[in-house]
């Protein structure tokens, strides 16, 4: 004999229990929230003072010496622009006072028609123009016409200041005649000042450091707390505790998210009463009718066996038990089906007034047997779109729900109300009616009410599958109920659209 070596469902299983272990194991390593943001605000502090660290120590200089060209530019513009006025010179000598430059202004012919000098000796225009009649100026000139750019900038280094010099040469036209103007102004050394701000940088980079660490401390614990607390709420929730309360205060969106754990805790221990209940119920209805099968079938093989009339009497109680369970098991298996949404609609146009009164035909010997009054008030017939068994099984659960809880006149009316693209189909009994604060809970696949007539109630299920049903025609259904004077259970079955229409309609799809 062969046998193929096949894993056991035991041997399958113990690498998916690793795995899971081996991922709670890095769940469990995962850092807490409270770090991450530590972490990402010390960062974002880093950032800061390295971009500050880095303008200060290699951009400073690069930017003061920018900063000063534009202003010898600006200072030279504002020169061009008052050349004209009569106030030239005054406005030039404070000019190159505050500016500590020098400025000359010749003509087309080389003739000098402004000269301030704040620098003194130590001006390299001024001292090329006396010793060597303005050769570099000549220079500087050419090179402008030559190049044909509206100005030259240069950069040099003065040997009696021992400092960099800005040069600055622009040509501009004023009446009929042509100007150049030449400036010049130092760069004042910045070392000592760009010391004093690193030394400060220093200081600040250190307190600003520990004011973050510090500030993000908090900020993690404050952002970090609720959501501990939470987490420790959801333990004990998820260990079966359903009376925890899901409290979290600090920021909007916690106390969002407690709010809808809250509503979801009352929703999971809803439905867990109510499969409790369940449970009960169908262990109750299942038990009667097992209980008498057992107990008529052992009476078959017992006692009246051999009597035809008592055998067929029992058989028949253990049929009708046995159907009591066939429906009870098909309920189950049919709220199933709509809820999964594997169950399709059939949907066709008919009359809803022949409907309704099919569906009573069935009542004919409950009302003659057992003196219940069941009426129709019915409108003016309309055609609706629907299914129609579905609808039909809307109406049964609806009008047998009104039996079970109807008073002791034992009447319950039906009623058609026509409305505009619609037919509102009412169910009205005059029982007890339903409390309230149980109206909400009366189409629950769990809910059954207490107060009932007879002794056989069902598990619930009708009014749930009607939910189901009516759901997945889009139609509005609802109930109405005051304590003492019954309830009105209903729904709003749109109507068909009329032949005509229904034409166009397929007309305008072709």
């Amino acid at each position: 004999m062969k046998r193929s070596l096949k894993p056991t469902e035991g041997a399958e299983s113990a690498p998916e229990n690793g795995t899971s272990a081996k991922n709670r194991k890095k769940q469990k390593q995962k850092q807490p929230l409270k770090h991450y943001v530590w972490l990402y605000f010390m960062v974002m502090i880093l950032c800061i003072l390295v971009l500050l660290w880095l303008f200060q120590y290699f951009f400073l200089p690069r930017y003061y010496r920018a900063a000063k060209i534009r202003e010898v530019i600006a200072a030279a513009d504002s020169l061009i622009n008052k050349f004209t006025s009569d106030d030239l010179h005054e406005y030039a000598r404070q000019v190159t006072f505050n500016q500590n430059m020098y400025v000359l202004i010749t003509d087309n012919d080389g003739h000098d028609v402004l000269i301030e000098n704040n620098m003194g000796d130590y001006s390299f225009f001024s001292e090329d123009k006396n010793s060597n009649f303005g050769k570099t100026i000549y220079q500087f000139r050419q090179q402008l016409d030559e190049e044909e750019n509206s100005y030259i900038t240069k950069i040099a280094r003065s040997d009696d200041f021992d400092r960099d010099e800005i040069f600055y040469c622009t040509a501009f036209t004023s009446g009929d005649g042509k100007y150049y103007l030449y400036a010049e102004a130092p760069i004042e050394p910045i070392d000592s000042t760009v010391n004093i701000i690193r030394e400060q940088l220093i200081y600040i980079s250190v307190i600003l450091f520990e004011l973050a660490f510090i500030v993000t401390v908090l900020i993690s614990r404050r952002i970090s707390s609720p959501i501990e607390d939470l987490t420790e709420t959801a333990k004990e929730f998820g260990e079966g505790d359903y009376d925890v309360e899901f409290k979290a205060e600090g920021y909007k969106e916690i106390e969002e998210l407690s709010i809808v754990l809250d509503d979801a805790r009352n929703e999971v221990k809803k439905v867990t009463d109510l499969k409790k209940e369940l449970i009960a119920n169908v262990s109750h209805d299942l038990r009667t009718p097992l209980t008498m099968v057992k107990a008529y079938a052992e009476m078959i093989r017992d006692l009246s066996g051999d009597n035809p009339e008592k055998r067929e009497k029992h058989c028949q109680i253990i049929i009708d038990e046995a159907d009591r369970l066939s429906g009870l098991v098909n309920s189950i298996l049919e709220l199933s089906k709509l809820e999964s949404g594997s169950q399709q609609l059939t949907k066709t146009s008919y009359s809803i007034n022949e409907q309704i009164e099919d569906v009573l035909k069935r009542y004919t010997l409950m009302i003659e047997k057992d003196g219940y009054d069941i009426s129709y008030d019915p409108d003016d017939d309309r055609s609706i779109c629907a299914d129609r068994e579905k609808i039909g099984q809307v109406l049964y659960n609806f009008i047998n729900n009104a039996i079970n809880y109807t008073g002791d006149e034992k009447h319950i009316k039906i009623r058609q109300i026509n409305k505009p693209g619609a037919v509102r189909i009412e169910v009205i009994d005059n029982g007890q009616g339903i409390p309230k604060d149980k109206l909400s809970e009366v189409f629950d696949r769990y809910y059954r009410g207490g107060k009932v007539k007879r002794e056989t109630v069902g598990t619930g299920l009708g009014l749930s599958i009607c939910q189901e049903i009516l759901k997945k025609h889009g139609f509005a259904f609802g109930v109405q109920s005051e304590e003492g004077k019954g309830s009105t259970f209903w729904f709003e079955a749109k109507e068909a659209p009329s032949q005509p229409e229904a034409k166009k309609n397929t007309q305008t799809k072709q």
